[in-house]
């Protein structure tokens, strides 16, 4: 979880006044059209978000203004500023620029409005006195963009002075805030490619209460099937009228197909006997790319992605070989380099690390129950691994495993046995930031109950599934899970604080019974101890599983090794499990996109995990039963994934025409620096959020359906990050897809 940092005034010092005031002809326009408002949070009424102040011009809401401390002794007026980012600006229109502004002495301080790299909208410099006092000037955006930045600069002073702001607004354009959207065709496929053998579907948005006659047609152009759609009707999440095309019965192998309505065309897709194997490859090489503690070597992933190793104490690293705590919460250092980095930061966070892990390592369990030898293969990534022996989604997990081992209290500290939360930067740092350039302090944050039971859980998967291949390592492992079970039940209410979110997510945590019950299951069922049988408590429900609920965990680990739990537990477990997932497939139905999550007019931070854990959870009904209804959900959840939704949008990197590929990251920011690669195929972006929880979604996703809330811009960091438990779940459902084509 990460947000983004100030692009600062690299594109704004120096810069060109243009001509200001409001010509005739704007005169007329601006009287015809409305007045659209692009600051947010402009009266400050309780917070200051989303404005910031210069670091060495600290500042806050006051009395419903907001007031920064500005230094004397700068030079340039860009040396201190207060500003807000992610300004849409339309070419050709002029902007309208009104504020109050009053100091404790008389001081002029220049207001701008300007894209990156462009001439600036506006650039005005005003007096600004004891009293409070209104400004209003115009200007005309010469080109356009969603990142244009409003600062107030008020730098070299001679005296320190306090300014205080108060009623921004920046009123301007033709387009509507969430309006001018566009989302291609109304006939919805999945963009990369079906099963030979599963079902193939679209959706298309189509008004006419009667079916359609639709079109399957091949590269040539030659229909090869045609027919008419059942008729969906409203689909509530994104208020379409949907149609569904079913062409399951076409099973010609393929590529370039198209489906049409009428004069409308989906993008091109393939039919394919095992469509997925790429993208359990692709899904897992994701983690290698994000390791922490080595270098990315180009042999492994690509010239494109070699990077140096972050994080290792060299310069201008503070790394993560000797990191302190937070002052005041311990008194050692520990080393805690490896790992993965989390999502677009380059924090490490135990809560969502083990869940992630976890899943890499359930993904083998199921591979071994269910005879998937792919699954098994080293040699499978391309990670340095690839040839010891061991299974390679193994090793994988086995990087970020021994990571979660470091951050454990060392014993003879008061908390021995707990595990520190997480570990990451002082403050955010900016987009771009490669690991090895990152020059913040970072620390260990206080252990919490979740992080060490946690460990418990991951520790005894961990001993479980390396027992074959290194003994020494599983040993280990289990030693570090029961010393973090009994350092959790010493210490049962140790919560990670909600407001501990600056230079890394929060990743708070209240509840920690579903934790007790998960941990108490793996270590069950590594140890076949009955003292933990009793604390297995918690049942799968359609809630579905996340980091920080994982008490659904607990019944899919049971039904997973039935040989390891009593025969009634295994029973009742797999009874749960299959209804949980025909609740997940008659949701999926029930909507004109085949999203096997529900929300109730709500989609959250990181949607599209909902999904794919979703659709893990109706796989391993699958595996108990071998239904075909089940693996057909699966595959439709991909197809959801891969651009058969409101969006028209493949969620996924690399996969379909309409493809992520701007997701919210400091390492792969191609949208700011062309010299930098993308996020690498197989990465899953976030998907939407109704929420609206950044300034770029706030800015152009207003009135949004709860559906269409998504925007693949780098900063949108909301609805567009990337994250190791997203990717797990994608990783795993891959595998299963690929293994199910047998």
């Amino acid at each position: 979880m990460s947000h983004r940092a100030r692009w600062g005034a690299v594109f704004l010092a120096p810069v060109l006044t243009v001509a200001l005031g409001t010509t005739p002809a704007h005169t007329a326009r601006a009287a015809a059209e409305p007045a659209y408002e692009r600051v947010l949070n402009g009266t400050f009424d309780t917070v200051k978000s989303p404005w910031w102040s210069s670091a060495n011009s600290p500042s806050a809401v006051s009395l419903g203004r907001l007031c920064a401390d500005v230094p004397a002794g700068t030079v340039n007026p860009w040396d201190s500023m207060i500003g807000q980012n992610d300004i849409p600006l339309e070419a050709g229109r002029p902007y309208t620029l009104r504020f109050t502004a009053s100091a404790t002495r008389d001081v002029s301080i220049r207001a701008v409005v300007q894209l990156p790299a462009a001439p600036a909208t506006l650039n005005k410099t005003v007096a600004v006195t004891t009293a409070p006092k209104s400004f209003q000037f115009t200007g005309t955006s010469t080109t356009a963009g969603l990142h244009a930045q409003l600062q107030f600069q008020q730098g070299g002073a001679t005296q320190p002075f306090t300014l205080c702001l108060d009623d921004v607004s920046l009123t301007g354009g033709a387009i509507a805030p969430g309006g001018g959207r566009d989302f291609g065709s109304p006939v919805r496929t999945n963009q990369y490619g079906y099963a030979v053998h599963g079902p193939k579907k679209a959706s298309i948005v189509n008004s006419s209460t009667k079916p359609v006659r639709w079109r399957l047609l091949d590269a040539s152009g030659a229909a090869v099937k045609t027919g008419r759609t059942e008729v969906q009707g409203t689909d509530t999440a994104s208020g379409d009228h949907v149609h569904i095309a079913d062409f399951s019965s076409v099973r010609k192998a393929g590529t370039g197909y198209t489906l049409a309505v009428g004069d409308a065309s989906s993008y091109p897709f393939a039919i394919a006997d095992n469509p997925y194997s790429p993208l359990r490859k692709d899904a897992l090489d994701y983690f290698y790319a994000v390791r922490s503690g080595t270098p990315i070597e180009a042999r492994y992933a690509g010239d494109a992605y070699a990077r140096p190793a972050g994080h290792l104490g060299v310069a201008p690293n503070k790394g993560d070989t000797d990191v302190p705590c937070l002052p005041g919460t311990c008194d050692y250092s520990l080393d805690v380099q490896g790992g993965w980095y989390d999502a677009g930061d380059q924090g490490k966070y135990v809560v969502n690390g083990a869940l992630a892990a976890w899943q890499l390592m359930d993904s083998y369990e199921r591979s071994r129950g269910q005879g998937d030898t792919a699954g098994l293969r080293d040699g499978l990534l391309s990670i340095p691994e690839n040839d010891n022996g061991v299974p390679d989604v193994l090793d994988e997990s086995r990087w970020e495993t021994e990571f979660l081992l470091k951050m454990q209290v060392p014993a003879g500290e008061p908390l021995a046995g707990m595990v520190h939360h997480k570990i990451h930067d002082l403050a955010w740092t900016a987009l771009p930031t490669q690991p090895e350039k990152d020059s913040q302090p970072r620390y260990l944050h206080p252990p919490s109950t979740a992080a060490t039971l946690n460990l418990a859980a991951a520790g005894a998967q961990c001993a479980r599934v390396w027992a074959r291949y290194d003994a020494a390592f599983a040993r280990t492992c289990l030693t570090a899970a029961k010393t973090a079970w009994k350092a959790a039940l010493a210490r049962p209410d140790v919560y990670a604080p909600s407001s501990s979110s600056v230079g890394g997510g929060a990743y708070a945590d209240t509840d920690v019974t579903d934790e007790f019950s998960w941990a108490a299951t793996e270590l069950y069922a590594t140890t076949h101890d009955r003292a933990y049988l009793s604390r297995i408590d918690t049942r799968i429900t359609s809630a579905g599983f996340s980091w920080r609920d994982t008490g659904a965990l607990a019944d899919l680990t049971v039904v997973r090794l039935p040989s390891r739990f009593p025969a009634p537990m295994v029973a009742a477990a797999r009874k749960r499990v299959l209804a949980v997932a025909d609740g997940f497939v008659r949701d999926q139905r029930a909507q004109g996109y085949p999203n096997p999550s529900l929300p109730a007019g709500v989609y959250v931070w990181g949607s599209n995990s909902v999904t794919a854990n979703n659709a893990l959870v109706i796989a391993t009904a699958y595996d108990i039963t071998h239904r075909d209804v089940y693996r057909g959900a699966v595959l439709e959840s991909l197809d959801y994934l891969f651009g058969r939704n409101a969006l028209n949008q493949s969620f996924v990197t690399g996969y379909g025409t309409q493809a992520s590929h701007n997701q919210h990251n400091r390492i792969w920011a191609n949208q700011i620096d062309p010299k930098l690669p993308t996020p690498p195929p197989g990465s899953l972006a976030g998907g939407p959020d109704s929420a609206l929880q950044d300034p770029v979604a706030q800015q152009n996703l207003v009135g949004c359906a709860p559906a269409t809330c998504y925007i693949d811009d780098i900063y949108s960091y909301s609805t567009n990050e990337i994250a190791i438990n997203w990717n797990s779940a994608l990783a795993w459902v891959a595998g299963f897809t690929a293994d199910s084509a047998r």
